[in-house]
């Protein structure tokens, strides 16, 4: 029998053997599936080699053909298995209505492979959340080095890489200009509008005032962490959230991991990812607010970690979670 034959219209009985090859049905009756690789077929009789059967994976079974060349009918002793060993029973990796992966599983190649093998033609799933970013200030520059008065965008260039999970439309760069971030924030076909500076109580800091012009309602309006504590999550009447960064770049990732990772997690329906935790010791603890401290996979602090630099976070693998107070303990990561 050969792989995508017909089941057999045959039972076997008591010292009957049945040629089959790997992926073929098997007929009614046997308890083992001996290799070829351990038989000999001599005067037309197939013999199994000494000592039984060899170890080989549920369902691989092969042909007996005639020995081949060299083969002069050696026995070749394998170690005894139970019966069944070497035969895929129907049924045997699930049943029907067993859940194979978790709801909000990442869908990747092999769960589309897994999907397949089980009958599946579709899947429902989570469309990815649109992104649209807006970068604003009057100080930033978007090409060649630094200058007095002037810096370089550093967050615009940063964000794509950050923004796993979505589908981004693309990056506006404004002036501080309350009309034009008014304009930006009415574009629909995005689900998170993501702003980078203006979220902050400053004369050029127009967003908080734009939003309530906008009827939006504000759930986040920063929070105990540094860097970052100016970030801002809102919701405007339409139903499309905005995420304000700070204007600071080590300022505005922390924002990224803490607030607006999530917020595209959720939108995705991927599932919560269960916390990475390492030991750290006395890392200069704020006394109040949380501090996020670049630090290696092992927990050792890098330093450089000032809001308005990357230098610590591009040095890092993760970003510690340090409570208020903390001198040495465990302590969540949040992986970069």
């Amino acid at each position: 029998m050969a792989a995508g034959d017909p089941v057999p219209g045959v039972r076997l009985r008591a010292g009957e053997a049945f040629g089959v090859a790997t992926g073929a049905p098997v007929p009614d009756g046997p308890d083992s599936v001996i290799p070829v690789e351990l038989c000999s077929v001599e005067a037309g009789v197939l013999r199994e080699a000494a000592g039984g059967v060899a170890d080989r994976r549920p369902g691989e079974s092969r042909q007996a053909p005639n020995r081949p060349p060299g083969d002069h009918g050696e026995s070749h002793q394998a170690p005894n298995r139970p019966p069944g060993k070497h035969i895929r029973r129907r049924g045997e990796d699930w049943s029907a209505g067993d859940e194979l992966v978790p709801a909000g599983s990442l869908v990747s190649p092999a769960v589309l492979g897994l999907a397949a093998g089980a009958g599946h033609d579709t899947l429902l799933v989570h469309r990815r959340p649109r992104v649209a970013v807006v970068v604003t200030g009057d100080e930033l520059l978007h090409a060649g080095p630094p200058r007095p008065g002037r810096v370089r965008d550093a967050i615009g260039p940063m964000l794509p890489g950050l923004l796993t999970g979505a589908d981004l439309f693309g990056t506006t760069h404004l002036r501080d200009d309350p009309s034009a971030l008014a304009d930006a924030l009415t574009f629909d076909q995005a689900d998170v509008l993501v702003t980078c500076g203006a979220t902050s109580v400053g004369p050029a800091d127009h967003l908080r005032r734009v939003l309530a012009d906008l009827d939006a309602e504000v759930l986040v309006s920063g929070v105990a962490c540094r860097p970052g504590h100016p970030m801002l999550l809102a919701v405007l009447p339409d139903g499309r959230c905005v995420a304000g960064l700070p204007g600071n770049p080590f300022a505005a990732l922390a924002a990224v991991l803490t607030l607006l990772r999530p917020l595209l997690d959720t939108l995705g329906g991927q599932a919560i990812r269960a916390p990475v935790t390492a030991w750290l010791g006395d890392a200069g603890a704020h006394p109040h607010d949380t501090r996020l401290v670049p630090v290696t996979r092992a927990g050792v602090p890098v330093g450089h970690d000032r809001p308005g630099s990357l230098w610590g976070a591009a040095l890092a693998d993760a970003l510690a979670v340090v409570p208020p107070g903390h001198r040495g303990g465990e302590v969540e990561l949040l992986p970069l």
